[in-house]
């Protein structure tokens, strides 16, 4: 048996782990020769590649990023004789199974190419905690970390000055990383993009703050918008794969707020620094659970499938369940009514 890894999308605390977890158990289970594809798809399309042995994956388990390269561009999928040199490529390159990483889009790819023949194993990737039908993905706790110790820091500040700190998180349409490192770090006020927020709402708890605490502590998701406004766009950016890049929330809030209060509103904006870095002991471990698990899918014949977590429990779900879908925070999630007990505001009207 001949099977290729490849990482796709944006890079994640926790891949190499995964790499590591399938490449092992597959050579352990079969002996098994094992390939990573450079670059995501794009690497299939190019037919780029490097050997993955036992060896050469040791010392993976807590480093950072993908050795294997990861990338937006060369969608398979775009054009007919595009989806056919990707499906090429893998029979020349003789593999009878792919085992893909990545957040939606990837798995858009994966089931796209898994209909037109490729045998394909997903896992589910990002930071944003965001895939359809997957509770926990991997990556999500070293960025909830990151954005909770943040939060630490500017509160201490912020404290200092009697300033009003706003911390921006990523997520895009999700606001997982918020909410949890909004709690986590003791957020006084948490946007979200699943909840538009009044900004005389979110005033009004900072005012009140002002007299009391003298300062405040905001964690905004980068998704986030005011009732009846527009998502902050980072306009200089370009574009990726037809997705216009989020950003800047923290210093629209941070204009829309000033000239209501007495405190100084400080911004800052996380950004990558949530994707970079060593996988906390939590993504290690899960990141190999889904990589056996993974291993384990190829060897039983279960293609066009992703691994994923239900209920605390590895399982396996159809990749057509979550080709084009969003995991999204719903209204009655019992974190959001947690919040909500202690006090934390999410900028709803008649909330504050």
């Amino acid at each position: 048996m001949k099977v290729g890894l490849l990482t796709g999308g944006g890079d994640c605390p926790g891949l190499n782990a995964v790499i590591r977890a399938v490449t092992r158990s597959l050579i352990r289970q079969c002996g098994a020769e094992v390939i990573g594809i450079n670059d995501g798809f794009a690497g299939l399309m190019e037919k780029r590649t490097q050997p993955l042995t036992w060896d050469n994956v040791g010392g993976l388990l807590g480093l950072g990023g993908t050795i294997l390269g990861t990338t937006n561009r060369l969608d398979p999928l775009k054009s007919e004789a595009a989806t056919q040199r990707a499906l090429d490529n893998a029979q020349a390159l003789g593999l009878d199974a792919v085992v893909a990483m990545g957040g939606d889009g990837t798995m858009t790819i994966a089931h796209g190419l898994a209909q037109r023949g490729l045998k394909v194993v997903g896992v589910p990737k990002t930071i944003d905690n965001d895939i359809e039908g997957c509770e926990r993905s991997f990556g999500f706790d070293t960025a909830m970390a990151t954005a909770t110790e943040a939060l630490e820091r500017v509160h201490t500040t912020g404290q200092s000055h009697g300033r009003v700190m706003v911390l921006e998180t990523m997520g895009r349409h999700a606001g997982w990383i918020a909410l949890e490192a909004g709690v986590a770090g003791a957020a006084d006020i948490i946007l979200l993009p699943e909840i538009d927020y009044d900004i005389d709402a979110v005033a009004r708890v900072c005012q009140r703050r002002e007299s009391q605490e003298h300062f405040t502590l905001i964690c905004v998701g980068e998704g986030a918008k005011p009732i009846n406004g527009e998502i902050t766009l980072d306009k200089p950016a370009p574009t990726d794969q037809g997705k216009p890049r989020l950003g800047g929330v923290a210093f629209a809030l941070r204009d829309q707020l000033q000239p209501l209060l007495k405190s100084e509103v400080r911004a800052t904006v996380l950004g990558h620094v949530q994707r970079g870095g060593s996988p906390t002991p939590f993504d290690r471990v899960l990141s190999t659970q889904f990589g056996v698990k993974a291993a384990q899918l190829v060897l039983d014949g279960q293609f066009d499938r992703m691994v994923t977590m239900q209920g605390g429990n590895l399982a396996s779900i159809p990749l057509s369940r979550v080709a084009g879908q969003n995991r999204r925070i719903a209204p009655h999630d019992p974190m959001l009514q947690m919040a909500r007990q202690v006090g934390i505001s999410f900028g709803e009207p008649g909330h504050d």
